[in-house]
């Protein structure tokens, strides 16, 4: 009794205890980092980290990091660390110009996706996957890093043309969201160096800026004390490490070194707020930030006291969700969390989405609820229970997948540790700790941590709304108001936790009526006595993973005249829960357990996702048997739903931004203003019916005979058949023949243009679309395939490289086989206005180009050895068989098709793209939408 009155009283006063001598014990500890990792440093200062891993087998992770981004830039640099990141792309010592992205393409390596690169306020890092299984590319990997960390050759006329590509990625950041972002920055950031440089920089230096201002920022910043390299893969670590002692250590550092200052955001104790409206803004957002200097996990005791914080981030989550599923929500969204925040500081920070400007104190005020009931009376200790039962089965999943772990998820464990200074234990150790650990973290610790983060010291409140309801938004008065008063007649938190089976009885166990074993594929076909196929695919890819899917044919394309019911249906009945338990009693319940499932009603099909573990795959079944037998409807809870998307609609029709119009637009033409494809509107809601909606999912769930079953990962295929027959042989079944009823809308025919007037800023969209009938084969498709990715490479080289003229452009295909053949390639890239007329000109001649000559050989090269590469690591995962056996099952499309890819790309050739082009780039068929800035 002594104790806990003493852990209350010391909790009240924001101190909290753990026992003395653990305590001292742990804080003594350095954390010891991961000895599976190979660190070191060189003469000249660079950093390196290198661990052997053979997830993905036969590849590598590299990355280049250096602790420079834009905070360092002088007045005259701005913008100058990210244009730096685009020149190591433009010509290096051994890959001049382009050379270096043509290089990586052809081993499979894809540029944006693969290879890429990212500027922040502090640190600059590059991004390299490769492949360790051809001679000579580990090496030249590395020589890669090597050339971007000293060997830019930052030619002139490399940077002319690159000016313009990142004058467009920096046209394409403009819009509302920037400008209102620019004037509340300053506000919470103190008018600190952050937020004078934000890594895009400004136009006007981009445009200006003289090849020597580069050349200072690189030679001042890019060295070795400032660097790091990272490699994780599927190779020998010594030759590894001695490849990089070779190739770095040359690089000199220099003699008079600038000082690199660590930049502070000021804390002055102040409460600062920041009202900013946009006529382009659609939303009403609240944000609420306590600023907190910036805490490091330097020992045990550092690590052990995170967990609190961790827990205490999940329990607020989930009250916060919580306020969502009530029958009248303060909010569309809201959330609460404890993390980095920039600099030197952390932050605490509540965010809400209200439904409209008029709610806005309502949404500000239960966020200040939510954050003083905390303050006052503490979370409950079931709440901890629960939240302890997760973090430990999350992390106990780690500990289960550690020999399967992916090597990018390694990888930014040492990025963080060298530019954060964020240990990494490794997850053996670290498993243990939490452990032996875990359980010493009580509720009066944990209470203790809201009196810590919600001060009236150091806040920001950031109100954002649309220019419109700018009259109806809180003032800063009403905010003062509102913070001063936060909580003052708040009541404790009442946990709704139920504890009663999932299921009201068992289920009569159907039987498996007949086995078929597909080898070729390790899949095993099972049917059921009441009709269900099931498809079993156990893998060795992970080993504590089971996804699921099932499919059956129908979906709200049977109801054609209430589509709106149709697309709210499977929501707004998963929203009432199921069996005993509502939607927040569940989550409570499902507590500890990997066990998702959820129902899903879409045009053509109904059906159930879901994922799980061997452990708890007994749950996630008796959770789908649920969802067919036992569905609820909580008419109070849809109630609030419907009245927020509502309201959201509304928002989103009173403020039209000119990103919705252009894709209202676009979409009116593609679907020849089909009623059936039109974006909901407020009056869309109006037309949902709860008691309809119920009537739909009971009839598509009522007869489970024509549903298979997919199930991909750890499991036997005997083990789990008792399982299968008990809850899935057991689910309802009438027999009957279902089917879909395909609207059959598609693209029109001929040739169409049209633009769109919207916006404030000089800035353009262009969708060039070309579709027409089509014959869906394997043959074909691959046809596609390689026609859309040769074209991709072909406008990037064309739109972004010679006539800078985009950041990015994007080629897509695709293809449908019901109700008959189709197919259909979009174009899509941002511009600046006067060179929408050039760049579409530009796109059509590179058409013209392969519908005459075909591919170039090159490029068949690079997709064939990109969709190869890509492949060999797609099959040896989970999620793509899973998707692959549900895909082909529904499409009736043959499951060994995956084993003819060699063939087929085989069949890609010169000859084969020009015929493509010719077929499918139809000059009749041909649909241009453009969105341009509003006329003055």
């Amino acid at each position: 009794m002594k104790k806990a009155f003493l852990a209350l009283y010391f909790a009240a006063l924001g101190i909290y205890l753990i026992p003395t001598v653990s305590a001292q014990n742990l804080a003594s500890q350095k954390v010891v980092l991961d000895p599976n990792v190979k660190t070191g440093k060189l003469k000249n200062g660079i950093t390196y980290y290198i661990r052997r891993n053979s997830e993905p087998k036969n590849r590598a992770e590299f990355r280049l990091a250096v602790k420079a981004g834009s905070v360092l830039e002088t007045d005259a640099q701005q913008g100058l660390a990210h244009f730096m990141e685009h020149m190591n792309f433009n010509g290096t010592t051994n890959f001049p110009k382009n050379e270096l992205v043509n290089f990586l393409q052809k081993t499979g390596v894809r540029f944006g996706a693969d290879l890429n690169a990212y500027t922040g306020f502090d640190e600059t890092v590059y991004m390299l996957p490769i492949p360790t299984d051809s001679a000579g590319l580990l090496e030249k990997g590395i020589q890669v890093l090597e050339d971007w960390a000293h060997g830019a050759l930052l030619d002139p006329a490399e940077i002319e043309k690159e000016r313009g590509v990142v004058l467009e990625e920096s046209r394409m950041g403009r819009g509302a969201q920037q400008r209102m972002r620019d004037k509340f920055l300053k506000v919470i950031l103190n008018n600190s160096r952050y937020a004078e440089r934000l890594p895009i920089g400004k136009d006007s230096i981009l445009k200006s800026f003289k090849p020597e201002t580069i050349k200072a920022f690189y030679q001042d910043w890019y060295r070795p004390d400032l660097m790091a390299v990272i490699a994780v893969g599927d190779f020998d670590v010594a030759k590894v490490e001695a490849i990089i002692t070779q190739k770095f250590s040359s690089i000199k550092p220099p003699v008079n070194a600038k000082k690199r200052t660590k930049y502070e955001i000021p804390l002055d104790g102040s409460t600062q707020v920041a009202i900013v409206t946009d006529p382009e803004y659609p939303q009403n957002l609240i944000q609420l930030i306590y600023k907190q200097p910036n805490s490091k996990e330097k020992n045990l005791l550092d690590v052990r006291n995170n967990f609190a914080q961790e827990l205490y981030n999940a329990m607020m989550g989930q009250r916060m969700q919580e306020l969502t599923q009530k029958p009248n929500p303060p909010f569309l969204y809201g959330g609460s969390e404890y993390g980095d925040f920039l600099g030197n500081l952390d932050s605490y920070t509540s965010i809400a989405l209200s439904k409209d400007a008029a709610s806005m104190k309502t949404a500000l005020t239960a966020l200040l609820e939510e954050n003083a009931r905390v303050q006052k009376f503490g979370f409950t200790q079931p709440e901890l229970d629960r939240a302890k039962k997760d973090f430990l089965n999350s992390i106990e999943q780690y500990y289960k997948e550690r020999d399967k772990t992916k090597s990018a998820n390694y990888v930014q464990e040492y990025l963080n540790h060298f530019l954060h200074d964020k240990p990494f234990m490794g997850i053996e150790a670290y498993y243990a700790f939490v452990q032996k650990n875990l359980e010493s973290v009580n509720l009066a610790e944990i209470n203790a941590l809201a009196k810590k983060y919600i001060t009236d010291q150091n806040r920001a409140v950031v109100v954002m709304g649309p220019e419109q309801s700018k009259g109806a938004l809180p003032t800063e008065a009403d905010i003062r108001a509102l913070l001063k008063d936060a909580g003052k007649d708040v009541t404790a938190y009442v946990d709704d936790v139920l504890d009663t089976p999932l299921l009201s009885s068992e289920p009569v166990a159907g039987k498996v009526t007949a086995e078929k074993s597909i080898e070729k594929l390790g899949v095993t076909e099972l049917t059921l006595s009441n009709g269900v196929k099931v498809l079993l695919k156990p893998t060795e890819f992970k080993n504590d993973e089971i996804l699921l899917k099932a499919t059956g044919k129908g979906g709200y394309s049977l109801f054609p005249d209430e589509r709106e019911t149709g697309v709210f249906s499977s929501y707004l009945i998963q929203s009432g829960g199921v069996g005993p338990y509502t939607q927040t009693q569940l989550q409570k319940f499902l507590a500890g357990k990997t066990a998702s499932a959820g129902p899903y009603i879409s045009e053509l099909t109904e059906g159930f996702g879901g994922s799980t573990n061997p452990k708890d795959l007994e749950t996630t079944l008796q959770l789908i048997y649920a969802y067919f037998t036992a569905p609820r409807k909580d008419a109070e809870l849809v109630k609030g739903i419907l009245a927020n998307q509502k309201a959201y609609l509304e928002n989103m029709q009173k403020t039209l931004t000119p990103e919705k119009v252009y894709s209202d637009s676009l979409n009116a033409v593609l679907t020849s203003n089909n009623p059936k494809r039109q974006p909901l509107k407020p009056e869309s809601v109006d037309k949902v019916n709860l008691d309809r909606a119920a009537e739909m999912y009971k009839d598509r769930f009522s007869d489970a005979s024509d549903f298979v079953f997919t199930f991909v990962g750890a499991f036997k295929v005997d083990a789990i058949k008792p399982l299968l027959e008990k809850y899935l042989g057991s689910l309802p079944s009438t027999e009957r023949n279902d089917d879909f009823q395909h609207p059959n809308i598609f693209p029109p025919k001929g040739k169409i243009e049209k633009t769109v007037y919207k916006g404030l800023e000089p800035k353009s969209r262009v969708t060039l679309v070309s579709s027409g009938e089509y014959e869906y084969n394997p043959e074909n498709n691959i046809q596609i395939e390689a026609l859309q990715e040769v074209l991709q490479i072909k406008l990037i080289e064309a739109l972004r490289e010679e006539e800078s003229g985009v950041y990015g452009v994007g080629v897509s295909e695709s293809t449908d086989k019901f109700p008959t053949g189709h197919y259909r390639f979009s174009i899509g890239f941002g511009c600046a206005p006067e060179n929408v007329d050039k760049l579409v000109k530009r796109t059509q001649e590179e058409i013209e180009k392969i519908k005459k000559n075909g591919a170039d050989p090159k490029d068949i090269e690079k997709f064939v050895a990109e969709t190869q590469r890509k492949t060999e690591l797609a099959v040896k995962t989970n999620n793509f068989w899973l998707n692959y056996l549900d895909d082909n099952t529904f499409l009736g499309d043959d499951l060994d098709e995956i084993f003819q890819q060699e063939k087929l790309l085989k069949s890609i050739t010169v000859a084969s793209t020009k015929a493509a082009a010719e077929k499918y780039f139809d000059d009749g068929n041909f649909i241009k939408v453009v969105l341009m800035p509003e006329k003055k």
